[in-house]
C-alpha cells in the first residue's frame, strides 16, 4: 500500500475502530485510539510492513491478555479479515489469545517458543514470522503505554527491559534500540516478581 490508497486504507481502518468505540475508551496518552494510532506509528518508524503495521493499529480488537475490554468478538473474525487482510488479521488473533504469563519467560530461552491460547488453553508454536511480528507489536503497544504512565513505567519497566533485551532477533534492531532506549533507565529497580502483564494491554 502506497500512497493514497495507504491514506484511504489507515482512514477506513480508523473509522473502524473509531465506529467500535475506541475514541471513547480511556487509555494512557488518551484514548484507546489514540493509542492504537501510535502504536502503528512506532511500528512504520522501525521499518515493519503494512500487514504488520496494520495489525498494530487494531491489536486490541479481540481484547488481549491485559485488556479484557475488546472492540469486536472474535466469533466475527470475517469482519475484521474483510478489512484489514487475512495475513495481518492472523496477527491481530495472534496477539488477542496469547497467554502472556505462560510465553513470555520463553522468549529469548526456547525456540521453537509455544504459545498457549488464553481462550482454549491449547498450546501452538507460531511460525517465525509470526513471533517476529507479535514482538514488534508488543515492543510497539508496552513502549507507548508506559511513555504514558510513570506509574507503570516504574513498575513493569524492569521486567519489559529484560524481555526485550533478551529477545535476540526476534526483535527488529531498531525496537531493540528503541526499548534499550526507553527502559534503560528503570533497569535499577528491581521490577515486579511476574511472569506476565495483566495490567498492559
Amino acid at each position: 500500500m502506497t500512497g493514497d490508497h495507504d491514506a484511504r486504507q489507515w482512514s477506513r481502518i480508523e473509522a473502524f475502530l473509531r465506529a467500535r468505540g475506541a475514541a471513547g475508551m480511556p487509555h494512557p496518552g488518551g484514548t484507546l485510539l489514540e493509542h492504537l494510532g501510535r502504536v502503528r506509528r512506532l511500528l512504520a518508524d522501525w521499518g515493519n510492513d503494512p500487514a504488520v503495521q496494520t495489525a498494530g493499529m487494531c491489536h486490541a480488537t479481540y481484547g488481549t491478555d491485559g485488556f479484557d475490554q475488546y472492540l469486536l468478538p472474535v466469533a466475527e473474525r470475517a469482519t475484521l479479515a474483510e478489512l484489514i487482510g487475512d495475513r495481518a488479521e492472523a496477527l491481530v488473533h495472534l496477539y488477542a489469545r496469547c497467554d502472556r504469563g505462560s510465553a513470555y519467560p520463553r522468549i529469548g530461552r526456547d525456540r521453537p517458543v509455544v504459545f498457549r491460547d488464553r481462550f482454549t488453553g491449547r498450546e501452538h508454536t507460531p511460525a517465525d514470522a509470526d513471533l517476529r511480528a507479535f514482538m514488534e507489536i508488543t515492543a510497539a503497544n508496552e513502549l507507548d503505554v508506559l511513555a504514558h504512565n510513570e506509574e507503570l513505567a516504574e513498575r513493569y519497566g524492569p521486567y519489559l527491559y529484560r524481555l526485550f533485551a533478551g529477545a535476540g532477533d526476534l526483535l527488529s534492531a531498531a525496537a531493540r534500540e528503541a526499548c534499550i532506549r526507553q527502559l534503560g533507565p528503570h533497569t535499577s529497580a528491581p521490577g515486579p516478581r511476574i511472569t506476565g502483564l495483566d495490567h498492559l494491554d
